[in-house]
């Protein structure tokens, strides 16, 4: 009913998975990741402990394929027949399962620091354009697991169809505030075309909550501050004072940009947002 990527990147520490399925609300049953650990797909007759406990044995620096094993060991014997789980940890190492009663077809699949498993699936090459898509993809480790994962349902994706999807990236205080390590989580929870839903919500995602690149601030010299005081309304100085720099957090809030805002300069996307709600 599922098809999904776990993964790492090596170039950031961000530990991932995307997933895609023909059930109602995917995002709640088969994603679990933990900043620094690893990244658990539990699915088919889906045992949501093996989420948290698959995580903690990652913690503890069990080796995935060691960690499935131990998953297994304390399961039910009759049901882990129809299980289907694959994990990745904070060093790369992957491990995938899928077991002989999980229906047809399915399997799973192996790419450098990423895991590809599915079942009820249209044919094999799922989760071999999983891999290979995710291999062969460039950009953060976001955009790769969804480029991998719409490639997925492009090669036939859930035989049943379509229903939810759901794409989750954790990174040390990477998550809104600095408070916690959700640092992408969106969730399409039903859908005609949930895949390109959840496209669409990450790139509303970068706008509004990716971090902005220091080296690509604007200075906060005088013709910027004034044309920034004029547009919220307040008498242009020149001058990048405590009141201009309020008001901009202000209608920054309003408009959900907080995550955005710089300490000593601004970010030209939200320049071009104040530009165009402000003329």
């Amino acid at each position: 009913m599922t098809f999904s990527i776990a993964a790492f990147d090596p170039a950031t520490g961000d530990l991932g998975i995307a997933v895609a399925s023909k059930f109602l609300a995917v995002g709640a049953v088969v994603p679990w990741a933990r900043a620094g650990v690893g990244v658990v797909a539990t699915q088919a007759l889906a045992n949501t402990t093996y989420g948290p406990r698959g995580l903690d044995l990652l913690a503890d620096g069990v080796d995935p394929q060691a960690a499935i094993d131990r998953l297994q060991a304390t399961d039910d014997p009759d049901e882990v027949p129809s299980r289907q789980v694959g994990l990745v940890d904070a060093r790369g190492r992957t491990a995938t399962f899928t077991g002989p009663s999980c229906l047809a077809w399915a399997g799973g699949r192996l790419a450098k620091h990423a895991a590809c498993q599915g079942n009820i699936l249209a044919g094999p090459a799922v989760v071999e354009t999983l891999a290979a898509t995710f291999e062969r993809a460039s950009g953060d480790l976001p955009a790769r697991l969804l480029a991998a994962l719409a490639a997925g349902q492009a090669a036939g994706g859930d035989r049943r169809g379509q229903q939810s999807a759901a794409l989750l990236v954790v990174r040390e205080h990477g998550g809104y505030g600095g408070r916690n390590d959700r640092y992408v989580d969106l969730r399409v929870d039903d859908d005609p075309a949930p895949v390109a839903a959840l496209e669409r919500l990450l790139r509303l995602w970068r706008v509004l909550f990716e971090p902005p690149d220091p080296a690509a601030r604007l200075p906060l010299e005088p013709a910027l501050a004034s044309e920034v005081q004029r547009r919220l309304g307040l008498v242009p100085s020149g001058v990048w004072d405590a009141a201009t720099q309020q008001a901009l957090r202000t209608w920054a809030g309003q408009e959900n940009l907080e995550e955005r805002l710089l300490d000593d300069g601004l970010d030209p996307l939200v320049l071009g947002l104040l530009r165009e709600a402000r003329p």
